[in-house]
């Protein structure tokens, strides 16, 4: 059973969870708009840029930032949320940077930089709400397959560039 929240309460989980929400949802449109150019313009790596924006920069943006808003006791701060975002993102544009430029360097460094974002988000969610045991599960499934899919990523990239 999910547990009453006061208007104050229902305000700072907002609060908390639109800016990954909105930028996690641009980067799903920008990765739909990418998909949409990459035959016309020959863009060599539009199909994986375009999957990466949509999942991992989106979809996955979605869910740790409303997680992170919904799931705890107690929501986190603005600058916990901005310092999670600010490293998840700059993680992102380093992945899709060093990807489409060849480079290892910046890849790694960007799959590091989500690292640390990842275990910000999931540290921050490390207290929840009473209730919420199956969206709980549900978001350290979604952490757990990025967790996964960053040094899949970094050996791929290693393989491809290095």
């Amino acid at each position: 059973m999910l547990t009453q929240v006061s208007d104050q309460d229902l305000r700072v989980r907002w609060a908390a969870m639109w800016p990954g929400g909105l930028v996690g949802f641009l980067c799903i449109v920008i990765g739909g708009l990418v998909a949409a150019v990459t035959g016309p313009t020959g863009f060599q790596h539009g199909s994986w840029a375009a999957a990466y924006l949509v999942l991992v920069a989106g979809v996955a943006q979605l869910g740790l930032a409303a997680g992170q808003a919904w799931l705890p006791a107690r929501p986190p701060t603005r600058r916990t949320v901005v310092g999670e975002l600010a490293t998840w993102n700059a993680g992102n544009v380093a992945v899709l940077a060093g990807t489409v430029a060849g480079a290892v360097l910046p890849v790694v460094a960007g799959g590091l930089a989500l690292v640390v974002a990842l275990v910000l988000f999931i540290h921050g969610v490390k207290a929840p709400r009473p209730g919420w045991t199956t969206w709980l599960t549900a978001y350290r499934l979604l952490a757990g397959v990025v967790a996964v899919s960053i040094p899949v990523g970094l050996v791929l990239s290693a393989v491809r560039h290095g």
